[in-house]
């Protein structure tokens, strides 16, 4: 096992619900799925060289797949389709030659392509709303927390820590908006036939036109889905693969956005993501903690970026009714775009449900800065108390000037306070002044507008759906 190249998305990243989507036993049990509801419809409506027998005998066998056997017959007639057709007619003798009857590839291809993405964009979308509970709690729980806010990465006026988790939460939100969009249009091919015309139906149906309109709505229906496309070549439109891909983009720009604030802030000893008792941040530092995790988030997230231009560059580039190089592009980029974005979201909740936060270490940084921010409201006391607005407005510039000399420069404290103590033009004690020091007080409606967003916005989804809540997210270090 260790001789060749094995998937990173594998082995490291994704876990064994989404790995199993994509596999083989589920691909090819999915194509027989399929067999049996193109004979059960060709039979229901009346198809005569279709037996209930037959399709019994399908059904016997939809499970226990003879691989072997398949890939034997796929070396010699190198064809995946036909060599699963011989395999499965191998083990129905009485049905095998209504095997895909009226059916080509793209038949048992495409239609398994949409199932299989469908079924994974469920299990990211119940993974995206356990992240958006976990994260609405912290929000919540630090919802009256003070912290420097920046913009620039500068300091600027506060906002609490519940407020600035509200904004991951509203990017979080619009991907699932998206999500549950797509999600809501995917429809199954149906059976088309070569060119997308359902000539070969006509045929097995002696032109009956109204019976060939009932297939696609029956084939539907037994594989769980509300419609097929009305049209298409001998495919489904190219661009569905990439619509599905540009959700994925959406979800790991939401992601990589958010590991980059739990770094900084990390950098800062403000938060830090969950550090494991014996884990090593690194092989010479034996003092740090690095964001792994996060780090890891954004590496992730950069792949599924990227990967989202391989559908866009396949649907562009599709002939007319069909070409076939889409082929090896789609086995590529579908699975592991949903293999990494799977791992995103197992380590975003993870990440979340350790967050550490360090209140100390948020109040000296915010209270190192805050005299700045105050001097408006210093401004606005001393003028109520008599003072001219313009001549404060100078001397609070100049003593802010020299303060931030002091700090800069000569690595002190920030002594504004006791600039502006000093001066009479104010008027104001050095108790007056330190009064209006309350972090609280320069926050906003941070914490009503964390509380409002919840409660309006993410607390209705989660109340929808708590039947998938509870989600722990298991990952490999």
């Amino acid at each position: 096992m260790y001789d060749k190249y094995q998937s990173p998305l594998s082995e490291r990243y994704a876990s064994k619900e989404m790995q199993y989507i994509f596999s083989p036993d589920k691909k090819f049990k999915t194509w027989r799925k399929l067999w049996i509801a193109l004979a059960e419809t060709e039979y229901e409506l009346g198809l005569d060289s279709v037996t209930k027998e037959q399709i019994e005998e399908l059904r016997a066998h939809a499970d226990d797949i003879n691989f072997d056997v398949a890939k034997a017959r796929e070396k010699e007639v190198r064809h995946d389709v036909m060599s699963h057709v011989y395999a499965y007619g191998v083990q129905c003798p009485n049905a095998k030659g209504i095997i895909h009857l009226g059916a080509t590839s793209c038949y048992v291809g495409d239609n398994t392509d949409i199932i299989i993405m469908t079924e994974a964009l469920k299990l990211v979308r119940s993974k995206l709303i356990n992240v958006i509970a976990e994260l609405s709690a912290f929000a919540m729980k630090y919802k009256d927390l003070p912290t420097l806010a920046f913009t620039h990465f500068q300091p600027a006026q506060p906002t609490t820590v519940g407020k600035r988790a509200t904004l991951w939460l509203h990017d979080l939100m619009l991907d699932l908006e998206d999500l549950e969009y797509v999600i809501s249009t995917m429809k199954l091919l149906g059976s088309k036939g070569t060119t997308g015309t359902q000539a070969s139906f006509l045929e097995l149906f002696n032109g009956d036109h109204e019976t060939i309109r009932k297939i696609d709505g029956k084939i539907a229906e037994k594989m769980g889905f509300d419609a097929c496309y009305p049209v298409s070549g001998q495919t489904y439109s190219r661009k569905i693969d990439s619509r599905v891909l540009n959700v994925l983009s959406g979800i790991a720009q939401s992601a990589h956005k958010f590991s980059n604030d739990i770094r900084l802030l990390q950098h800062l000893k403000e938060i830090e993501e969950p550090f494991e008792k014996h884990q090593i941040g690194s092989s010479a530092m034996a003092y740090k903690r690095n964001p792994m995790r996060s780090e890891r988030i954004a590496s992730l997230a950069d792949y599924v970026m990227s990967d989202a231009m391989n559908p866009a560059f396949v649907a562009s580039t599709q002939w007319f009714e069909r070409t076939l190089d889409d082929s090896a592009n789609k086995r590529l980029s579908v699975p592991e775009g949903f293999l990494a974005i799977d791992g995103i979201l197992d380590l975003y909740l993870n990440v979340v449900d350790g967050l550490v936060v360090y209140p100390k270490v948020i109040e000296a940084h915010l209270m190192r800065e805050l005299p700045f921010m105050a001097t408006e409201n210093i401004m606005m006391d001393a003028v109520k108390a008599g003072g001219d607005r313009q001549e404060l407005h100078e001397r609070i510039r100049q003593h802010s000037m020299a303060a931030g000399r002091v700090v800069k420069e000569e690595g002190k404290e920030n002594d504004l306070l006791e600039r502006i103590a000093a001066d009479s033009a104010f008027g104001m004690t050095m108790e007056q002044l330190q009064a209006i020091m309350k972090p609280e007080n320069f926050v906003g409606r941070s914490p009503e507008q964390t509380v409002e967003f919840i409660t309006e916005y993410v607390q209705p989804v989660l109340d929808e759906n708590k039947d998938i809540l509870g989600m722990k997210a298991e990952i490999n270090v």
